[in-house]
């Protein structure tokens, strides 16, 4: 099954947490934050809610920082995703 946003929506693959500190503490699931860096995966047509184009700020790919409390968790073949809006991510990681 694929996704395929519309609009300015942004699909995103989360990057998983780390289990340990840097000190070697294991942290259990419960303490752990939600990631803000996320992988993104597919990119909607940049309409919109008039129907203009706003275009696009990202694309497949590039590694970006959104908001910890945006967009909408889905779960499809057993990936975990967010769905976020484009104005949702903060900024783009670059090496």
């Amino acid at each position: 099954m694929k996704i395929e946003p519309l609009f300015d929506r942004v699909v995103l693959l989360p990057k998983e947490n780390e289990n340990e500190t840097k000190g070697g503490i294991i942290l259990p699931s419960a303490a752990q934050e939600k990631s803000q860096m996320a992988t993104v995966v597919e990119v909607g047509n940049g309409l919109g809610p008039d129907g203009k184009n706003i275009g696009m700020f990202v694309k497949r790919g590039d590694v970006v920082l959104y908001g910890k409390y945006s967009g909408v968790e889905v779960t499809i073949d057993e990936v975990k995703y967010v769905v976020v809006r484009q104005p949702d991510i903060l900024a783009v990681i670059k090496d």
